[in-house]
């Protein structure tokens, strides 16, 4: 079986068919030559493309590398091309089978605008939005994930609105096909895994929410969906099996709606597996991807499918950082390690590199168990113990969310983010970390040639650290009995290890360096010079990019010498498949555009240059003011 896909969900599926007696064959582009799917798969493919993005958009090679590998079957996972009847159609007439719906079932619901007229539904017409229609949503008729979506709550953001999902559409999916609907604050996001066979039976496998969402991208999911009437929750299995029914479904597929004020409202049905399926699978104790397989083979499903058991919770652990924006990390992820009790999806190994091609997605880890209480409570505690050494991922945020009072009394929805994003990431970092780091490094010190204690007394050693955004001066001492720091007993220190008693109660910091970056328990710290740097030379305004990748746009009709707004628009950066504004972060005048569109850029380059209006004003150098777009369609 080829998978076409890449990343966690090839990795999963392998898995699968490890256990199936499958061999598995793996595509990949060039950014993903060394891959962690690449590596497991038995047999692996090169895919040529324009541009990493877009090869595993490229249908005529993925059916082109199953039929050189010799595969029987193809899977398409989720995302890229997992819902385009086209790639369907083109697996079949390459006399190869499909893991998946009938393209028909693709065509008829992969539209989300098809898929409300089949159900009686309408969306909005964006040229008919008052005032009172506000605010409202503009979505990608195509994909999901949260790309090429946009919540609009003034009409004057409505165009570029409209002009902004299109692009990001257009870029996602290759559709850039757009429609409005209505904008419910507080409603819930609850959705049905469905499995059909060939045979007429259509199993409801129960509900998930996944009302925790951060730029419309889920961030925790679990089921069944916890506190939902028994009644709406038969409704929206029944309006389920009845979506599947009516496009002749086979496979696996999620139905989605957003529950409010007691009634359900249908928002898409998705012809594939998603991302949070494995909360399903813990419950019902099913293997989805094999009963896929199953179908496609032509076996029956039972009359009724397993009966649930207990909770499970999941939640996605990303690379990036919280103090800028979110903006997705990059580099080597040294050590991932999560302890036993829960299930790991992923599709990075240690010393993997995380590039700026695709989402930042690191691993998914999912809980189960007899109860929602001790489900929350078993996933959080193994987030919190999980050794993560490499770019800044969102732990502390799930971490913190799965606590909330809020979610453990399953009060939460979709504005979870929107009133808590802030106190949920308000930096509460250790205050021993970098008197952890500090002496951890010291001992490395006092073993070369020039460490050690002194025989005379002398100034403090003093080692300066960035944490959470702030700079942090630490001081200790070398003596003849060791390290010592003013009001800490340093019981043990070592290159690893640091042991610190204050108060009589003892504190273990495991600790790890890598370059500049450490890493003491959870906390994450960059080690400054001994000797601070000059300040920085680059002129007043300057706009700096704030992660590596591409310019996709330059702001229309701006050239060195036009006058900009604060905030206004002036480059448009994509990278991990998001889109990130540059904006202007003060009025003045553009004095230099150093770009060009499709130009590759590093973190840090110099885009263009802004002075202030007011000539007496200081500017430095800063990275560019910027918002990042929702992720790649999962």
């Amino acid at each position: 079986m080829l998978v076409a896909n890449r990343g966690e969900i090839a990795c999963r599926v392998f898995r699968t068919c490890r256990a199936s007696g499958i061999r598995t064959v793996a595509v990949y582009s060039d950014a993903d030559e060394n891959a962690l799917h690449a590596r497991v798969a038995d047999t692996a493919v090169r895919l040529p493309g324009a541009t990493p993005a877009e090869t595993y958009l490229r249908a005529d090679l993925i059916v082109k590398a199953a039929v050189a590998a010799g595969a029987d079957a193809v899977h398409p996972g989720y995302g890229f091309l997992s819902e385009n009847a086209g790639f369907a159609r083109a697996v079949q007439d390459a006399g190869l089978v499909w893991i998946g719906p009938p393209p028909e079932a693709i065509e008829a619901m992969a539209s989300k605008t098809r898929a409300k007229a089949l159900l009686g539904l309408a969306p909005l017409h964006a040229d008919e939005v008052t005032e009172s229609d506000l605010p409202v949503l503009v979505k990608a008729a195509a994909g999901g994930g949260g790309r090429g979506m946009r919540v609009v709550r003034r009409l004057a953001e409505l165009k570029p609105a409209l002009e902004g999902a299109r692009a990001e559409a257009a870029s996602a999916f290759g559709d850039g096909e757009v429609f409005v609907e209505p904008y419910m604050e507080n409603g819930r996001h609850v959705e049905v895994q469905i499995l059909a066979d060939t045979h007429g039976t259509v199993w409801a496998l129960g509900t998930r929410d996944c009302s925790l969402q951060r730029r419309h991208q889920k961030v925790v999911e679990e089921a069944p969906a916890p506190g939902l009437p028994g009644e709406l929750a038969d409704e929206l299995c029944a309006t389920a099996v009845r979506a599947a029914r009516a496009v002749d479904y086979t496979g696996a597929g999620t139905v989605e709606f957003l529950v409010a004020d007691g009634r359900a409202h249908f928002l898409e049905m998705n012809t594939r597996l998603q991302v949070e399926h494995p909360v399903t699978e813990a419950v019902f104790g099913l293997d989805l991807v094999a009963e896929q397989i199953r179908v496609a083979e032509g076996h029956a499903l039972a009359a009724e499918p397993p009966r649930a058991r207990g909770h499970a919770v999941e939640a996605r652990l990303y690379a990036e950082d919280p103090a800028a924006d979110w903006t997705p990390g990059t580099g080597t992820l040294h050590r991932l390690a999560v302890p036993d009790g829960v299930r790991l999806d992923t599709g990075f190994g240690d010393g993997d590199t995380i590039g700026v091609h695709y989402d930042p997605m690191l691993v998914k880890v999912v809980a189960h168990a007899p109860t929602r209480a001790e489900a929350v409570r078993t996933l959080a505690g193994a987030l919190e113990k999980a050794t993560i050494h490499g770019p800044v991922t969102n732990r502390d945020l799930l971490v913190a969310s799965l606590r909330h009072e809020e979610f453990t009394s399953a009060r939460m929805d979709t504005g979870f983010y929107d009133r808590h994003l802030t106190t949920l990431t308000t930096p509460a970092p250790d205050p021993y970390a970098p008197l952890a780091a500090a002496l951890a490094e010291a001992h490395g010190r006092s073993r070369s040639r020039f460490g050690g204690w002194r025989n005379l007394p002398s100034q403090p050693q003093t080692r300066r650290y960035l944490l959470a955004g702030e700079e942090h001066e630490v001081r200790y001492h070398h003596t003849r009995t060791g390290l010592t720091a003013d009001g800490v007993h340093v019981v043990h220190a070592d290159a690893a290890l640091v042991v610190l008693e204050t108060d009589g109660i003892r504190r273990r910091f495991r600790v790890a360096r890598y370059g500049d970056r450490v890493h003491v328990n959870g906390t994450t710290l960059t080690a400054l010079p001994r000797f601070p740097e000059p300040e920085d030379q680059r002129a007043p305004g300057s706009l700096l990019a704030p992660m590596p990748g591409t310019v996709v746009k330059i702001a229309d009709g701006l050239v060195t010498g036009s006058s900009v707004e604060a905030g206004e628009p002036i480059v448009w950066l994509e990278a991990m498949k998001m889109q990130h504004v540059i904006s202007a972060p003060t009025a003045g005048t553009l004095t230099a555009l150093q770009v060009t569109e499709g130009q590759q850029v590093e973190m840090g380059t110099l885009l263009a240059i802004v002075q202030e209006s007011d000539p007496g004003a200081r500017g430095t150098a800063r990275p560019a003011t910027h918002g990042a777009a929702p992720k790649e369609p999962q």
